[in-house]
């Protein structure tokens, strides 16, 4: 099967030197790892069965928390784990965008934009929330970032799964008032606006936005999500990897990259072709700086 660590093998060198000082050290440790995953650079170890005594060697992984061959088992300890977690109640999922105007500011500021991205959406779902109105409660909720489209372009936004209820101020579970319904989302989207604006203003990045940004409207979205588990499912596949599969490359010929994915609103599956360089950097852009925590 054709892998990622096929072109960065071949590329990566290349890519190294035309970015630069631009490489973070994150980013040139993922390109090293992916590379060398399961080759002799990381050792191995061996395997012996017990009834013939016939030796098996395989290599170690890089354990690279970007490298698309590692952490299954990982992923489904995860998993399961957070299936002991759900609680016997309905699910939302809640999703927060951050608006195009805001990635150049991703770009050069992760650790505060995705950090500020995940706080201002945690904090307007609570708060809108704890509104008697719509609950008068705290809700249990987790939430995941995912920086990045099915063709790998950079498109931040938060998932967050959240009870369909919670526990009141004198510690009482109260259901939402209404099973297909959790909060009304142009407010949400009005209160996230606002505490990202609040955030941005507290990391002295304001001036950076175009004002025009706070008049318009911020894309939230909220849909019944069950008992949870088939979201879990989902964001169990991203938690501890990036962007694409070594499943979905198609090619890789002359330095051009082919990959598929299934586009979002027609549900039809689209053909992609980059150059290696290309290709590279559209997966490094997703590369988090070392302490940027994906999943709260």
């Amino acid at each position: 099967m054709l892998e990622v660590a096929d072109i960065v093998r071949l590329h990566g060198a290349a890519y190294r030197e035309q970015s630069g000082v631009s490489l973070s050290p994150v980013q040139k440790r993922a390109l090293r790892d992916i590379a060398a995953c399961r080759t002799p650079f990381f050792g191995g170890h061996v395997h012996q069965c017990d009834r013939c005594q016939e030796k098996v060697f395989s290599y170690h992984s890089c354990g690279n928390r970007t490298c698309p061959k590692c952490h299954q088992r990982q992923t489904d300890r995860w998993i399961e784990k957070q299936r002991g977690h759900l609680l016997p109640c309905s699910y939302f999922l809640v999703t927060f965008t951050l608006p195009a105007e805001l990635r150049p500011l991703a770009r050069s500021h992760p650790k505060v934009i995705y950090g500020l991205l995940m706080k201002a959406a945690a904090d307007a779902v609570q708060k809108l929330a704890n509104d008697p109105r719509y609950l008068g409660a705290r809700l249990g909720a987790l939430s995941v970032l995912h920086t990045w489209t099915r063709a790998m372009l950079l498109h931040p936004h938060v998932h967050m799964l959240v009870t369909a209820g919670g526990l009141s101020a004198d510690g009482l579970w109260l259901d939402s008032k209404h099973p297909r319904f959790l909060v009304p989302v142009e407010a949400l989207s009005v209160i996230f606006r606002a505490k990202f604006c609040a955030g941005l203003k507290k990391a002295e990045l304001l001036g950076n936005v175009p004002p025009s940004l706070w008049k318009k409207n911020w894309v939230v979205h909220c849909q019944h999500a069950g008992r949870g588990e088939k979201v879990l499912d989902y964001l169990g596949r991203y938690v501890f990897r990036i962007a694409i599969a070594n499943s979905r490359l198609d090619s890789f010929d002359n330095g051009k990259v082919g990959f598929h994915y299934r586009d979002n609103r027609t549900h039809q599956i689209q053909h992609v072709t980059l150059p290696a360089l290309e290709f590279i950097g559209r997966f490094l852009q997703h590369v988090l700086p070392r302490g940027v925590v994906k999943v709260r």
